[in-house]
């Protein structure tokens, strides 16, 4: 939450930004090219770190302490409490995504099926228009700025929604 309010405007335009270049990459090269270009990108620092330590250490100005340390002494793996915790979260997730798509495809309610239809019809001339990168890439944008937007723009935001709901309380009315 804090990155999307960008409370720590360092971290957020490190993790925004390449986000929004590594989505935009993959407009032009395949996932495993832009994958494997950002781990050689990654190494390439880590390694030639690690050569300045090292060579400080050979002329003994720095006491031979690893930069990594702290990254390698984490202890990352799961217990088997958290892996039975994690695979059952995702096993009832999987199982009420089918349970609903189940209930909508065979019409279970009348209503929400044909919503359901007419979300995927208008799904249909979204993908014609749009690629499906470039609603993820809107999306990443969209979560990095609408918050910080209606933080700053509260009141007036607060306001438009009063009125939207005031002129659909009319149009319902009618």
């Amino acid at each position: 939450v804090d990155l999307v309010y960008w409370r720590n405007m360092r971290r957020t335009g490190v993790v925004f930004t390449g986000l929004v270049i590594s989505l935009v990459s993959l407009f032009q090269l395949s996932a495993i090219t832009v994958i494997s270009h950002i781990c050689l990108g990654a190494m390439c620092v880590t390694f030639s770190l690690r050569l300045y330590y090292k060579l400080l250490e050979l002329l003994r100005w720095n006491p031979g302490v690893h930069p990594f340390q702290s990254y390698l002494d984490y202890d990352s793996t799961l217990t088997d409490k958290e892996t039975v915790m994690l695979v059952e979260e995702v096993v009832l997730l999987i199982a009420f995504a089918i349970t609903e798509i189940k209930r909508l495809l065979f019409i279970d309610s009348m209503v929400d099926s044909i919503k359901f239809v007419v979300l995927l019809y208008l799904l249909t001339y979204v993908g014609v228009l749009i690629n499906g990168l470039t609603l993820v890439i809107t999306a990443v944008i969209a979560v990095f700025s609408i918050p910080l937007l209606y933080k700053k723009q509260q009141v007036r935001t607060r306001r438009m929604v009063r009125t939207v709901k005031a002129f659909v309380k009319r149009i319902r009315n009618l």
